[in-house]
């Protein structure tokens, strides 16, 4: 697993509990939202103003439960996990899915939200 940076990761889910991910434009795979702590989490949530019913946490060494998380991303068009997105700067970082675990890790730069004012 490569290198993340908390002990655990706290996943956005809809009113479905269905995992809420990120696609862009013209892309065939979307990027899980996940974040390092549930204070990222909730920001992410305020300033986006998603309908997010609940933060769902999975601890990193929880192999098991990551194997199984990422098998169910993999059934829908769910590719990668972007962690740590923020809203305002687009910046986050894309751990890749490799096997039933994440692998490399790359950093990422999405337009960022517009700001009204």
């Amino acid at each position: 697993m490569s290198a993340i940076p908390s002990k655990e990761l706290h996943f956005l889910l809809d009113a479905d509990g269905a995992l809420i991910a990120f696609q862009e434009k013209e892309q065939s795979w979307a990027g899980a939202l996940v974040f390092s702590s549930e204070d990222l989490a909730r920001r992410f949530i305020a300033l986006s103003h998603l309908d997010v019913v609940e933060i769902a946490s999975l601890a990193t060494d929880d192999r098991a439960s990551i194997a199984a998380l990422i098998a169910a991303m993999k059934r829908r068009p769910i590719r990668y996990a972007l962690l740590d997105l923020d809203y305002q700067t687009g910046r986050c970082t894309q751990l890749d899915f490799e096997g039933d675990g994440f692998g490399a890790a790359t950093e990422r730069q999405f337009v960022a939200a517009h700001r009204h004012g």
